[in-house]
């Protein structure tokens, strides 16, 4: 039996892929109810590929919006660097697809029976028995028993804190605000996403769905500043009055209750990734910025290379060879997001930076996002 923990996109696509492995297995997530939250994640080819191995892809598909086309831009919309994605469809049978964080719940949710998930169950820690299993112990003093634990639980992953201490957050210097647009985009934008770089501030948007645009704005800040609800949009519209009209448009179109903020922060790399009974996926074990958009991606990547181990191996092996497997790679997805993210905010050499953008062949582009979409 696997416990996993946490009811996020890699817990629930782990839930899906062992169910349909016939793996005995039960989720625990700390909500009450598992409501819609969040606001928009573009999924790339590489997620897309496992949610296919899962037979839900063409749900996904359908509940969301398909991006053709990636832009780079200057805040007039003038391209620093624009890639059409046709060799990408050629080579995946799909490009990316976007899609509210929502919409993709309700899908992984289609899949997985409902008794085996258990709401409300915020993990504290485990011990281990003489008999070998682990006793479960969460915050509202109940227990459960099981034989191993998948740690599913985010970024601030209760179950790394107790397994590797030693793991340390970094802040990115920077803050992002999220939300949900209700329009649609002219059809010149509709299958495309955008990302606007000036020097402190910057903004994309892609569009999720019929009706809705997902909106993300990162800036330099010291972390924990807060902005007063009642002020949020009022604060981005002066942020971002002298960028395109088209996007003081999309913020003025967003409920203020719809606009999300949270530090960017990532993990520091950590060395291992699992004990002989318990193991880390996700942002659990290797959280990135967002900027590459493949936090989700390549939670989703774990699942597709962890599960076909524990059809072969004894778990305390696979959760080693799952590590072996996966670590080069994503170490270097963080580490690529990271220095993205510093280069996007620099305040001084931007013209120098975006004649380099510019610069770089299309060949070179679409042959490094080849790398990163294969399994």
């Amino acid at each position: 039996m696997y416990a996993i923990i946490g009811g996020g996109i890699a817990g629930l696509t782990m839930a899906i892929a062992l169910e349909k492995q016939g793996i005995a297995y039960h989720l625990y997530e700390k909500a009450e109810a598992l409501a819609p939250v969040g606001a928009g994640i573009w999924l790339a080819p590489n997620a897309l590929q496992v949610l296919e191995w899962l037979n839900i892809l063409e749900d996904i598909q359908t509940a969301g919006n398909s991006i053709n086309r990636i832009t780079l831009s200057k805040p007039d919309l003038q391209p620093i660097n624009d890639v059409h994605m046709e060799s990408i469809q050629e080579i995946f049978g799909y490009t990316t697809v976007a899609i509210h964080r929502a919409d993709l719940q309700t899908q992984l949710l289609k899949a997985i029976p409902k008794n085996k998930i258990s709401l409300g169950k915020a993990f504290h820690n485990f011990q281990k028995n003489a008999d070998g299993t682990l006793t479960l112990h969460f915050k509202d003093k109940t227990t459960a028993q099981t034989k191993y634990i998948i740690g599913a639980d985010g970024i601030h992953s209760a179950l790394r804190r107790q397994l590797f201490p030693q793991g340390k957050l970094r802040y990115s210097g920077q803050s992002c605000w999220r939300g949900i647009a209700n329009l649609d985009l002219d059809h010149n934008f509709r299958h495309r996403g955008m990302e606007c770089w000036s020097g402190i501030h910057r903004i994309g948007w892609s569009q999720v769905g019929a009706g809705k645009v997902y909106w993300f704005a990162v800036s330099q800040q010291a972390s924990n500043l807060r902005s007063k609800p009642d002020s949020i949009k009022t604060m981005l519209l002066d942020r971002y009055q002298n960028f395109h009209p088209m996007i003081n448009h999309m913020l003025e179109a967003t409920p203020d209750q719809q606009i999300i903020q949270n530090d960017i922060y990532d993990l520091n790399p950590i060395p291992k990734w699992h004990n002989n009974q318990a193991c880390l996926i996700g942002d659990a074990a290797h959280a990135t910025t967002p900027n590459m958009g493949q936090g989700g991606a390549q939670a989703i990547e774990d699942i597709y290379t962890l599960v076909p181990l524990l059809q072969k191996h004894r778990p305390e092996k696979a959760f080693q060879l799952f590590q072996q497997n996966r670590q080069k790679k994503v170490n270097k997805v963080v580490r690529q997001s990271w220095q993205t993210g510093q280069i996007a905010h620099w305040q001084y050499g931007k013209g120098l930076r975006n004649l380099f953008m510019q610069a770089i062949p299309k060949r070179i582009l679409l042959n490094q996002l080849k790398e990163l979409y294969r399994l």
